[in-house]
């Protein structure tokens, strides 16, 4: 812990009055977690889980698709934003999870993928 710590819960330090990461993190992981949505939300409406809204007509599907991620992914970086806002946040790991839940989410929009399922 480095002397201008206040606390430390789960690897994750407290600093007070001066700058932290965990801000910043949180809109990058934030950002992996709404890729990810997308994905997720293309792969269930093309296997027919769920079937997404029209909310444009011009758009189709696209537009209830695209606008359920987006919320997912403002829910998810308003959470982390709440609990990293003032911590030192260790940013290999989460810049590694967020490249992953990119690539995952890019992954499932392809349809190839969606044969598989």
């Amino acid at each position: 812990m480095s002397a201008n710590a206040e606390s430390s819960r789960n690897g994750e330090e407290t600093r007070a009055g001066s700058l932290t990461n965990g801000a910043a993190l949180a809109a990058i992981f934030g950002a992996g977690i709404g890729s990810f949505a997308m994905g997720l939300i293309v792969i269930l409406n093309e296997a027919g889980v769920s079937v997404a809204p029209s909310l444009y007509g011009p758009a189709g599907g696209v537009s209830g698709r695209t606008t359920f991620a987006a919320i997912v992914w403002l829910v998810a970086w308003f959470v982390l934003h709440r609990r990293w806002r003032e911590r030192e946040v260790e940013s290999g790991r989460v810049v590694a999870a967020t490249l992953a839940l990119v690539a995952l989410g890019l992954l499932l929009t392809f349809p190839p993928v969606w044969g598989i399922f």
